[in-house]
């Protein structure tokens, strides 16, 4: 049974770059191991058309109940509307 993986060095290496290298090695950039591994997972996911399930678990991490008084909140929309 065939399961047409990809073996080619050639796709892994093109991979890598356009995941790794295009993003992680601009001139000036500097990365610690946290920094670049959400940069990465992101683009990850954002590659690969996983963003809209990757976040659903990932924005739990950056979510906080807000209390207080909130007058001077704005919500923020879902969806931008193209009028």
């Amino acid at each position: 049974m065939s399961k047409s993986l990809l073996i080619g060095s050639g796709v892994i290496e093109a991979a890598c770059k356009t995941l790794v290298t295009q993003r992680m090695k601009c001139s000036g950039m500097r990365w610690r191991n946290p920094g670049g591994q959400v940069i990465l997972t992101l683009r990850s996911l954002i590659q690969g058309d996983w963003f809209d399930k990757g976040w659903q678990l990932l924005s739990v991490t950056y979510r906080a109940k807000i209390s207080g008084h909130n007058d001077n909140v704005i919500p923020f929309p879902n969806k931008i509307d193209p009028k």
